[in-house]
This record gives C-alpha cells, structure tokens and sequence, in this order.
C-alpha cells in the first residue's frame, strides 16, 4: 500500500477481493495506541490515520446495519451481515428471549452443519457450539429440539435469510453500543440503529428516538450532547459523559454518519457538520459517501450471476466462520479445538484491548441474553495491512484472551461456576478486540505501510491539535482585519451616498476619526509611497 494511498483504495482493493458490490453498508475499523476505536476514512490518508507504528490490524464489518437485511439484493452481502449479526449475537449486543435466542441458535446450525443427522449429532452435540455468552443446558436441548424438528431441508441461504428476517425484528438488532454516563452517573450505552438513536441501561432500551426527530448532535471534551424535536414543538436535550475526549468524538462522528446515512434522500444533501457554535472553534467533519435510498437504488439494477460463496464450517468456541476458503472447525470437541489455537498463538504477538463499544450487558439470565464476550484482544493493536495471497480465516485466529489456555479455561469455569458476571471493565477488554470476531465479515487484513518517526503518537496529535487551534484563530483575526479595512476605505473614500454610509459618516466620532486619524496617516502613506518611487526611478 503506498504512504498516500486513501482509505476508499483500501476498502475498494477488499471489496474487489471479496467480490462485494453491495459495500455501502460495510467499513473498516481499526484501533488506535489509546484503545479507541475508530472507522477508517475513505477520504484520506490510510498512513496518516494511524497513530502507531506498522504493522497496523485493521477489521472489515458491517458500519450500517440494512433496514430490511433479507432484502439486500446479492446472497454475498446477506450472508456478510448473517456473519456480523451472528457476531452480535454471541457479544451479548443482540438481546433476545430465551425462545427467540433458541431459534436463531438453531438457524445458525442449520446454515452451518446442515440437517440433523443422529450418525453425526450424538446427544448433547448443540452444547459444544457457543452462540451466547452464557448457555443453560435446557437453552441447548431447546436448540437441538428446534434444529431437529423444524428446520430439516433448509439450505445454508434460507436458514441465513430466516436468521436475518428474525433479527431484524429485535429491539437491539443493529446496535453498536459506546459505553456512557448519563447526568445521574449512571451507566449507559449509546447506540446508532437503521431506525434512530437508543439508549440502553442494563438489558432496557429506555430511549429510542427516530432520526426525524434528531434535529443537532455535538460535543464538548467528554460531553454529547443530542437535540430532539418532538411533537407539538417539543424540545429536548439529552446529555451523556464519554469516557474520554477521543470516545465522545467518535461517538459524534458515528452519529452524524448513521444519521446522513439513514436520513437523507441522496448524498447531495449532505452537509459539512461542526461539533461547536463557532466555526473556528471544535471539530469539523462531513460524511462522504452514499446514503440508504441511494444504495437501494443502485442494489437494485445490478444484474450478474451470483458470485459463489465458500461458507467455512461453525466454529464451536468462538461461532466467527470466514468466506474464505479457511481450514473448517466443525463440531471439533473443545480439548482439540484448545490444541489447534495454541498452535496458532505460536508466536503472535499479545494484542491490546479497547476501552469502546462494550458490549450490553444482562442482568439477568431468564428472559434476555447479554453479556460480555471473551473475545480476544485483536483489533486493538494496529497491524497491517498485506492483502495477503493466502486466504484468512478467523477459526485460524489468536485465543480469546492472551492468557495461558490452562489460566483462561479456570478462570472461565471459576465465573461460570459462581455465576458472576464479568465486570464493566472486562467487557470493554473482552469486546475490544477480537480478531476473528472483528474480521469475522472478510478477514483480517494486511497492508505495507511505513512508519513515522518523530513524537510519540498521543504527543504528535496535541501538538497537531494545539497549531490547528492557532491557525485557525488567526485565520479568522486576519480574516476580520480585512473586512474592517475593506469597510473604512469604503466609508472614507468612495462616494457611494447610502442611508447606511450616510449616517455613519455624520456621526462625531467617525468624523473626529477622520480628520484626526485617517487623514494624516494618508498623507503620511502616501509622502513616503512618492519616495519609494522616486528612488527606484533614480535608481
């Protein structure tokens, strides 16, 4: 990848790759040296986006969740998004009943491993699959009960279009949480959906505000703030706290994309947004690319043969298969499926967690599922980016946590067996960064791109910062003095004899102004304008 090649390069180079037409909905993420997430900006620079040295890791995932997802127009993009959802669902972001997570469960089975088959199935063989944070054994014979009885004939394709058709209905479909504080101190998390703005507090959706009714969104430091117009002129402002500066930026940035995104009618409407009062002063950013109603439209006069998908098998312990054509983990007891991720660890680096978009988490285990994913730490540490010729798949990736296997396995049967939730900070940790959870849409991928030397990153960009603050205030002080001067040689020297410049002129103090002042430095101006002359003539 060359140093200043753009993010829409990168994205295109992978969709060609993955031979995605219906891409608008995707996009790339990536984790910075502060454990923030960020979308990569097709706009600019790939290099001068990232903050550490190479090798950077990148993620390819679903950025907009489809409003109707069965009615994309290609399986290969159907089949991308059943991947994310599915990912969702095992991150404890899609929360559901018990009977709704049975099914989607068993849709899952029947477009991974096929009808039910008593010679390959033994009893109890849905429990070695893990689709949700936590199971129960009754969860899984209901699994098993549903994938045997009533999804028997299904193709890979329909099983998926069912999956979606369901998920679609839930509350949390789309979801992408930022973890946040509200006024009171409580925690929350914020989230951007095909259909409006949500607030989630433990497993309860307590806010949920159509994008029509979004009227400003900005920030300040750690501040977000959200307008709202509802009806009968009602007006609203809703206030949350972000962990960090960087947090609550890219929360704003998520929000002004989801809401151009979902909102507008075509791309042309689309504005350059500031997150404060005055120009000068805050952030700016714009959303580049195509909007819902545009992509539809685009979706729907594509006309090629249907690209052949290579579904890769379920990958019990982590439920994150690859399009590619990866080695295939299915129904693999879990000591071998230890053995093979050991291998692969095998001299991979630990990966940092991130501190963003926690996944929800429940409070109880009855009727809803959320909880903390044990992903692994991968998104977090900037790799980079070769397009490799060999194909990825995430059931190759690193272990869940960068622990000893031994360590992590008591660790997971100590919790399970108290039936102690993980803790707000270790779902940060867990959700952070999971390569194969991340990657799970397309794989992880690889570029060249060289490094910078120089400050540490997190000084490099106060420093930008700090200067981009002074130009931008000098800008407008020059700016200002330019206007003003325009505005004096105008009064005093033209002849224009409007009602505006007539009572202006007339007052004392501009006349005192002119006589005292301006005429003196004129003449002044001038002597020595004619000197100058003159030297250069004699000269």
């Amino acid at each position: 990848l060359q140093r200043d090649a753009k993010g829409q390069y990168l994205f295109d180079l992978l969709c060609h790759h993955l031979n995605l037409l219906e891409k608008d909905y995707f996009g790339i993420r990536f984790v910075d040296p502060d454990k923030q997430r960020h979308w990569l900006e097709f706009t600019k620079s790939v290099v001068k986006q990232m903050r550490a040295q190479p090798p950077f890791t990148m993620c390819f995932r679903v950025k907009f969740y489809p409003t109707d997802p069965a009615a994309l127009k290609e399986e290969i993009t159907r089949y991308l998004v059943f991947l994310q959802i599915k990912r969702d669902l095992y991150h404890g972001r899609l929360l559901c009943k018990t009977s709704d997570a049975a099914l989607l469960a068993a849709y899952i089975l029947q477009a991974e491993i096929g009808d039910y088959d008593p010679g390959k199935h033994p009893e109890g063989y849905s429990s070695k699959f893990q689709f949700f944070p936590k199971h129960s054994e009754k969860l899984e014979r209901k699994i098993a009960e549903i994938h045997k009885s009533e999804l028997s004939g299904q193709t890979p394709a329909t099983s998926e279009l069912n999956f979606l058709r369901k998920a679609q209905t839930l509350e949390t479909y789309g979801v992408d949480p930022h973890p946040c504080k509200d006024v009171s101190g409580n925690a929350a998390f914020l989230a951007f959906t095909p259909f409006g703005f949500v607030v989630l507090q433990g497993n309860k959706r307590v806010h949920f505000i159509k994008w029509n009714e979004v009227t400003k969104m900005k920030f300040e430091g750690k501040t977000f703030y959200l307008y709202v117009s509802q009806k009968e002129e009602k007006k609203i402002v809703l206030t949350y706290f972000a962990p960090t500066p960087e947090a609550c930026k890219h929360l704003w940035k998520c929000g002004i994309e989801n809401q151009a995104f979902y909102k507008l009618e075509k791309s042309s409407q689309v504005r350059t947004v500031s997150s404060s009062n005055l120009f000068f002063k805050g952030s700016r950013f714009r959303y580049s690319g195509r909007v819902a109603k545009e992509v539809m439209e685009s979706s729907a006069k594509i006309k090629r043969e249907p690209p052949e998908i290579h579904r890769a098998g379920l990958v019990p312990s982590r439920s994150c298969p690859s399009i590619t054509h990866g080695p295939r983990l299915s129904s693999v007891p879990r000591t071998r499926r230890r053995a093979v991720h050991i291998s692969i660890m095998e001299g991979l680096e630990s990966l940092r967690d991130s501190a963003h978009s926690t996944p929800v988490r429940s409070a109880s285990h009855g009727d809803a599922f959320a909880g903390p994913g044990r992903g692994g730490r991968a998104e977090s540490s900037e790799r980079v980016a070769v397009i490799a010729d060999e194909s990825y798949s995430p059931a190759d990736s690193v272990l869940p946590t960068p622990v000893a296997e031994h360590s992590l396995e008591l660790m997971l049967l100590s919790r399970q067996a108290n039936g102690a939730p993980c803790s707000i900070e270790e779902e940060k940790e867990s959700e952070a960064g999971t390569p194969a959870a991340e990657a799970e849409a397309g794989g992880e991928l690889r570029a060249l791109c060289p490094g910078a030397g120089g400050l540490g990153p997190a000084q490099a960009q106060q420093v930008n910062k700090f200067v981009l603050s002074v130009l931008r205030l000098l800008l407008v002080t020059v700016g200002l003095l330019f206007v003003l001067l325009l505005l004096l040689i105008v009064l005093t020297e033209s002849d224009l004899d409007t009602a505006f410049f007539r009572d202006i002129r007339q007052t004392p103090e501009f006349e005192q102004f002119h006589y005292q002042y301006f005429c003196p430095l004129r003449r002044w101006f001038a002597c020595k304008l004619r000197a100058v002359v003159s030297l250069l003539i004699d000269t």
